[in-house]
């Protein structure tokens, strides 16, 4: 799951918001350089991160990939499922998508101490409401190049985007059927 699927699993409350989207930026043993509150929530996105990338339905849909994808199919989809929940937002969330993204946003904006690389990017994240244009497909473009630059060999995500395309509706699907699972194991876990 990428940055939207993590806010929204979270938790509503500003340091759940705040440790959604810590889990990408935080990385190590936490001890205590965060409040509580962002703490649980930064282990809810790697309790998140590990029960995805186990799931059998995700293998499924890593299966789906061309060999010479599959090796970095877990990030295309992880961008790709960020899109699916966006597309289908209103039937996993009480509040519209923008209400719920301008939330994120003010949240960060109000945040003084966010981790160095988090701060580098939230302005441009909210100016270029990241979250919301995940509804349109081909803003993934954007974001596997960006993702793509990150990484140690850059252009091993190239031709990702073409493989989505060709993958849209079995893909789709996979994550009609993935989310509502994962979505009951965060409740899960909120129980407990």
């Amino acid at each position: 799951m990428n940055y939207l699927a993590h806010l929204h699993l979270g938790g509503d409350a500003p340091a759940q918001l705040l440790g959604s989207l810590y889990g990408d930026f935080v990385k190590g043993p936490l001890r205590g350089q965060w409040s509580p509150e962002v703490e649980a929530a930064i282990r809810l996105h790697r309790r998140i991160d590990v029960f995805t990338d186990q799931h059998p339905l995700q293998e499924q849909a890593r299966a789906r990939f061309a060999a010479q994808h599959r090796r970095y199919a877990g990030i295309l989809l992880d961008v790709f499922f960020d899109h699916c929940l966006a597309q289908n937002w209103r039937a996993y969330a009480n509040e519209p998508l923008p209400v719920f993204t301008d939330k994120v946003y003010r949240v960060l904006r109000e945040e003084p101490n966010l981790p160095e690389r988090l701060a580098l990017i939230a302005p441009r994240m909210a100016e270029q409401d990241w979250l919301g244009s995940y509804h349109d497909f081909a803003v993934l473009e954007q974001v596997i190049r960006g993702i793509d630059r990150r990484l140690s060999k850059p252009g091993l995500l190239l031709g990702g985007m073409a493989e989505l395309e060709r993958l849209y509706q079995p893909l789709m699907a996979d994550f009609q059927a993935f989310y509502p699972a994962l979505m009951d194991y965060v409740d899960d876990l909120h129980r407990v």
